[in-house]
């Protein structure tokens, strides 16, 4: 139906409104709507013809204390509606509000996008209807209390949504409850914008520093494999560059713009890396965050997943790992309902997984669900036309860092770095270079500021050692044992952390722990 719309300027006195509506009447014309705001009448009333709408304005006009009379294309209510929806069309998050009784009466396109509802479809009916009986929207109508971030995944006839929702009770000034008021994130938009704030500076491939033809080989090699989804395996002596790789084959991959995800599987013991990889829910166990909590692979949706010294993994891990590779699906500790996941796995170790498999300490199964494409990052001691470039590059890093006017390295330092069998590799040099940087008083690194480390040895060099024997021994087992802890006690003793005693045994910090805690050694940590 078709109308016209009137504001009115006057200035106030007793019965103006009526003498308005008399106006109107008199001319059997309907009022569609009437609203009075200090010294401003909006009259909304029926159509008439152009003839009568004049003759109206006119009489409209001569009514004493009115001052204007205008045509307006908006009533304030209607102005104010525009806004509101403008809004809610606009924003990034669903909003979905209920009445006192639980019924629908806002619904966005964003909450469309969501949940995969129309407006249309659900307006009028009863959230429970449409959603769940146990949504935080429902507990609010009923105890008043709003709500903030509740993580909720739920399952209707469109399918699964998984969203974080933070909620408002609607109140009037007697604090009577009038509705709810909901806003919705879908959890992928939610892991976006974490990402977008923690991320880091990512490496691409042109900051791998190489000269030699080896290394050629393997950066040609992984452009390639970055441009597809497919998981690859990186394969290497600690301090060759591991992560360096993965980074920089998924800033040249599809899913750059999505999370890089790195986790040391050797860092965490085995329960808290579990629930770092597959988040738990609710209640799932004593001091689990209330509401639960998602895991790296969830975290790492459509992004890229980076398993570090996957080679640490327990049989357990390996077996739900797998589940993962296979099916596409995470199910969270304590959990009942499965999460699907699109993310691209990248894996690396030092270890000879070969003979962990033949050991039975890793699985055949998922060795070769992750050795899809191998990529093995050769030691710095067979590319030593790389040490002259990695250097000069570390002089210019460090120099840059420390405020020295260090740019150079000399023919007799250089040398001496050349000679160097670098158990470390790059990271063995980033360490030398450093400590030379430290040193070095002029613009040149000379010959005795390259101070090597010759301290790296296996544990069969703590074996040897002049000053260890056997006479208290009877069996290879107390043998054995004898041998291993004095391999830890210097270790410990020599290199002061768990961390550097572990790499220098070549083993993880967590079988460290585990050692120290078997043979009653003190604890560096907590002298």
């Amino acid at each position: 139906m078709k109308t016209l719309r009137y504001r009115i300027q006057f200035n106030d006195r007793v019965g103006i409104v009526l003498d308005v509506s008399k106006a109107v009447s008199l001319k059997n014309i309907n009022i569609i709507s009437l609203q009075v705001l200090p010294n401003n009448m909006y009259l909304e009333i029926e159509a008439v013809p152009e003839k009568h709408s004049q003759l109206l304005e006119k009489e409209l006009a001569q009514i004493p204390e009115v001052n204007t009379v205008e045509k307006i294309d908006l009533m304030p209510h209607e102005e104010r509606e525009q806004k509101v929806k403008a809004v809610l069309d606009s924003v990034s998050e669903g909003i979905i509000a209920i009445d006192k009784k639980g019924y629908i009466t806002t619904f966005n396109p964003a909450c469309e996008k969501i949940l995969r509802y129309s407006a249309e479809e659900v307006m009028g009916r009863h959230v429970s209807e449409i959603l769940s009986k146990n949504l935080p929207m429902l507990k609010a109508l009923q105890d008043g209390r709003p709500y903030d971030n509740k993580e909720m995944i739920l399952s209707t006839s469109r399918g699964r949504h998984h969203y974080l929702t933070t909620g408002r009770p609607i109140m009037d000034a007697q604090r009577r409850i009038l509705g709810v008021v909901a806003a919705i994130k879908d959890m992928s938009q939610v892991r976006e914008l974490v990402y977008s704030i923690t991320q880091p500076s990512m490496i691409t491939f042109d900051d791998i520093m190489y000269g030699s033809k080896e290394m050629a080989h393997v950066v040609e090699l992984a452009k390639k494999v970055a441009l597809s989804n497919t998981t690859v395996m990186i394969r290497g002596e600690s301090g060759t560059g591991k992560e360096l790789f993965a980074r920089s084959i998924h800033m040249a991959s599809p899913r750059r713009e999505k999370p890089f995800v790195p986790l040391n599987c050797a860092a965490l013991p085995e329960s808290l890396l579990e629930s770092e990889l597959f988040g738990y829910a609710d209640g799932a166990f004593t001091g689990a965050k209330k509401g639960g909590k998602q895991g790296l692979f969830e975290f790492a949706n459509d992004g890229t997943l980076f398993l570090d010294e996957i080679g640490e993994l327990s049989p357990h891990l390996q077996a739900k790992l797998l589940r993962v590779l296979q099916d596409g699906k995470v199910r969270r500790i304590g959990g009942s309902s499965e999460i699907s996941v699109n993310v691209r796995i990248i894996a690396a170790t030092n270890r000879n997984l070969e003979e962990m498999m033949q050991r039975g300490d890793f699985r055949e199964d998922l060795y070769y669900r992750l050795n899809v494409f191998p990529i093995s990052i050769p030691p710095l001691r067979e590319r030593p036309e790389d040490i002259p470039l990695l250097a000069q590059h570390l002089v210019e890093k460090f120099a840059r860092r420390m405020g020295k006017r260090v740019t150079g390295i000399s023919s007799g330092a250089m040398e001496k770095l050349l000679k160097n069998k670098w158990a470390g590799n790059v990271r063995e040099l980033e360490n030398v270079i450093e400590r030379a940087i430290n040193l070095v008083d002029g613009e040149t690194i000379l010959p005795e500021h390259i101070i090597l480390d010759h301290t790296s040895r296996s544990p069969a060099v703590y074996e040897q050692k002049e000053n260890f024997s056997l006479d208290n021994v009877s069996t290879l087992k107390e043998a054995v044992a004898a041998a291993e802890q004095k391999a830890l006690k210097d270790a410990l003793q020599r290199y002061g952390t768990i961390r550097q005693a572990a790499k220098a045994l070549g083993v993880s910090h967590t079988t460290v722990l585990n050692k120290i805690k078997k043979y009653n050694l003190i604890n560096p940590g907590d002298r």
